[in-house]
């Protein structure tokens, strides 16, 4: 009996670049390219496919994000945005067969676009007041709504989070435990929708070496890098995010 693992070589040579990128944002540092990672796998599989292949490397990338930022997350802020993001999972589950993964990237896509578009148009004065909570409840729930489809749960927190001016390590601190949560709530509804099958986990186990790397390198630069290109890098990821998203869509 051989073993149940994708073999073809060009699988390999798109996720290894999406893993890796997914690493990197995963440590906080260019947030938002993460999202990135299922559009580049689903040039080799099914979205669905490519999600499910994901969930053991999510994990791991998620704890190894905790350990790295476990005194810097924001407590009080996360009992918010938790609550939020699972009524958007449990959306997700229950519209999965439903929504094609394409029109679900394109509203994504365009969101991440607009909300990008209000910024630079509109750039926000120091004094600006935060979104307000309402706008949050919102913008989190479509993030786990988003994350559960194909793990781009980041460009609609982004919207909300991004305006807090929290610092580049709070701010990756607190969306480390906030995806770990989100991550992990996936797994009973992924295994009820049938996507956790062998083939998928044991190659999922053949990436596994691959995603503390991304992690790694994400942790260091989050640590030292400037607040200002920090947040600029985020934009930057926002946008090729975007733009991938929506061209998935209409393509």
């Amino acid at each position: 009996m051989t073993f149940p693992i994708i073999t073809d070589p060009y699988f390999y040579a798109v996720t290894v670049p999406a893993v890796l990128l997914l690493g990197v944002s995963k440590s906080g540092f260019g947030a938002g390219f993460g999202s990135l990672a299922v559009p580049m796998m689903a040039l080799a599989v099914t979205v669905p496919e490519a999600a499910a292949i994901l969930m053991p490397v999510l994990l791991l990338m998620d704890i190894l994000g905790m350990a790295a930022f476990r005194k810097d997350f924001d407590l009080k802020f996360l009992k918010f945005l938790i609550p939020c993001g699972l009524v958007g999972i449990v959306i997700g589950a229950l519209l999965f067969k439903a929504l094609s993964a394409h029109t679900v990237a394109g509203i994504v896509g365009v969101f991440t676009l607009l909300f990008l578009a209000q910024r630079l148009i509109f750039p926000p004065k120091p004094d600006s007041p935060p979104p307000p909570k309402w706008l949050g409840a919102i913008l989190t729930a479509t993030s786990g709504f988003t994350s559960f489809i194909a793990h781009a749960g980041g460009p609609p927190i982004n919207a909300y989070v991004i305006p807090m001016r929290l610092s580049p390590v709070k701010f990756t601190a607190t969306m480390a435990f906030f995806f770990f949560v989100i991550n992990l709530s996936k797994w009973i509804p992924y295994a009820w929708l049938g996507l956790l099958d062998m083939r998928n986990m044991a190659t999922s186990l053949v990436l596994l070496p691959i995603a503390p790397i991304g992690v790694l390198v994400g942790v260091r630069m989050a640590r030292k890098i400037n607040p200002v290109l920090f947040y600029r890098l985020v934009y930057l990821g926002m946008f090729l995010t975007g733009v991938k998203l929506v061209w998935d869509a209409v393509r």
